[in-house]
């Protein structure tokens, strides 16, 4: 298995990669779809929602969680998941320049 040279990339190109990555599986998406429909809920919610099992919906939680793009509250015995906000933010506006730059170059490319 080859090293990881995240260390030759500037901080805001690994935090990028990081939120992207964590979106980069349905299951993921159909959670971050799931939470922005009910803005909170608890993971036996998602459960009930999505075709997987209890622990691989956890195992998704967990990646979404840290990569910062959903926070966990404990309320009693379970955890309530919702959306952070921030995260969300950091890829709205990393998208808005990449299509703003996309769309100066349009006629330029080959």
């Amino acid at each position: 298995m080859g090293i990881t040279k995240t260390d030759q990339f500037t901080l805001k190109q690994n935090q990028i990669a990081t939120l992207a990555k964590a979106i980069g599986h349905p299951a993921r998406v159909a959670i971050l779809d799931y939470l922005m429909k009910v803005d909170s809920c608890i993971c036996g919610d998602i459960v009930n929602e999505l075709p997987l099992a209890q622990a691989t919906v956890s195992q998704h939680l967990k990646e979404l969680k840290n990569a910062g793009l959903i926070k966990g509250n404990i309320e009693g015995n379970a955890i309530c998941y919702c959306i952070d906000e921030k995260a969300f933010t950091k890829l709205q506006n990393y998208f808005l320049n990449l299509a703003k730059q996309v769309e100066k170059k349009k006629s330029k490319c080959c």
